[in-house]
């Protein structure tokens, strides 16, 4: 199997890529001198994707919630848990749901190939009855009422309600009680066979591992066929916000509260110089360096908690701000201002600079964790990227673009999510 080698001069770093027959993209990072490894199975396919796209171009409503469901019962055989096969190695092995993709992974520092042909066998038979589907629907039903009491996820999903009319991340990653109540072990072998397929998929791994052995072992191990990648459904919002204002009580010691600014997307990405662009701008206005954070601080408004983020996907951009505060209506309203003068104004080049070489040692310093760097290469893969993209779009980053980005925060497409303490 034929792979490439993609190195950054200035970091002395190699990233090898190869793509399988079956169209298994793989992306293999050596790092010498390291005794672990970290790999991680992924498919393109996560809680957005309540659509089953057909080859027909129409699309077929499945449950909310089906992506996350089907990475619990993927773990799953007729003989017995794959997180006793990972015991018997030493590994520990994981999984996760996330808007986007699945993704199934294990760190070891020994006997990675077994561990690693575990990872590659199970994600590759799946097996699901009636029986097994219906025990799993409570023990999930569980879950989702566990996260409907956690305060960061809560403000966050609330937010997105007031934020999105349509867009389904506006709904929890686990689904509803009736939504995962619709799912059965016919529908999960129908989605599986769907997204499950090499061509919709990436093996990323980093750490103690040799480039061959993984290429060879991994071309050997991939038993399914290539087929076509189905298609995500894009689901176009308004510039506006569905509502202005969300409130929730919750057994929290103070405040907290989430501001989001909505970007209405022409197309269903933000590129990456955009994501990027936006993550200075927000570090260079409200960042711990900023005279802002200072202010606020000082005057006792906000707490150590307090940041921002660009919150984005298919079919979604958000700027989130937010942290604890005794007031969050008054930090809102503080946030929104300071947002309508550096408007004017233009960003402060030495802010930006000062946030653009932070960013960048954040993003070269990510190249010393295995897990960083095997999870930034799967990402960028799903993003369209090669290997050190956003190392060469950092380096590219100008105070105009970062005022491009300010510009698409406005009022009407924004919302505020607030938490309060019980009574």
């Amino acid at each position: 199997m034929k792979y490439k080698e993609y190195k950054d001069e200035k970091l002395g770093e190699s990233i090898f890529c190869g793509k399988h027959s079956s169209g298994l993209e793989i992306r293999v990072a050596p790092k010498a001198g390291y005794d672990s490894a970290y790999a991680v199975f992924a498919v393109k396919y996560g809680s957005i994707d309540n659509y089953l796209g057909k080859s027909n171009g129409k699309y077929v409503k499945i449950p909310e919630g089906t992506a996350h469901f089907l990475e619990h019962k993927l773990f799953e055989s007729e003989e017995l848990d794959a997180f006793e096969l990972f015991a018997k190695t030493g590994a520990q092995a994981n999984a996760y749901t996330s808007f986007e993709h699945t993704a199934y992974l294990f760190k070891g520092s020994e006997n990675i190939d077994t561990s690693l042909g575990y990872l590659l066998d199970f994600v590759q038979k799946p097996y699901f009855t009636a029986e097994t589907v219906k025990k799993e629907q409570g023990i999930i039903g569980q879950e989702i009422r566990m996260y409907q009491d956690l305060p960061d996820w809560v403000v966050m999903f609330n937010l997105l309600k007031c934020l999105y009319k349509e867009h389904p991340v506006r709904i929890d990653i686990a689904g509803t009680q009736e939504s995962i109540a619709q799912i059965d072990d016919k529908l999960l072998y129908s989605i599986y066979d769907t997204y499950y397929n090499p061509s919709n998929m990436i093996l990323s791994i980093a750490g103690n591992v040799d480039p061959d052995k993984i290429f060879n072992q991994v071309s050997k191990a991939i038993t399914r066929k290539k087929k076509a990648v189905p298609d995500r459904k894009f689901v176009p919002e308004s510039a506006k916000a569905i509502s202005k204002y969300v409130e929730k009580k919750l057994a929290v010691g103070k405040k907290q509260f989430l501001l989001g600014y909505k970007e209405e997307l022409k197309t269903p990405e933000i590129s990456m110089e955009d994501e990027l662009a936006s993550t200075a701008m927000i570090e260079a206005l409200f960042g711990k360096s900023s005279p802002f954070f200072k202010k606020l601080l000082d005057d006792g408004l906000i707490e150590m908690d307090f940041g921002g983020q660009i919150f984005n996907g298919f079919g979604f951009s958000t700027v989130m701000i937010g942290g604890t505060s005794d007031d969050p209506e008054k930090v809102a309203k503080l946030i929104k201002d300071e947002i309508k003068k550096v408007k004017k104004s233009g960003l402060d080049k030495k802010a930006f600079e000062r946030a653009k070489r932070k960013i960048y040692g954040r993003s070269v310093m990510s190249y010393n964790d295995i897990d960083d760097i095997a999870n930034g290469q799967m990402n960028m893969y799903f993003a369209g990227y090669k290997p050190f993209a956003e190392l060469d779009t950092i380096r590219k980053l100008n105070v105009t673009k970062a005022n491009e980005r300010l510009k698409k925060l406005t009022d009407a497409g924004s919302a505020l999510s607030v938490i309060l303490p019980m009574d």
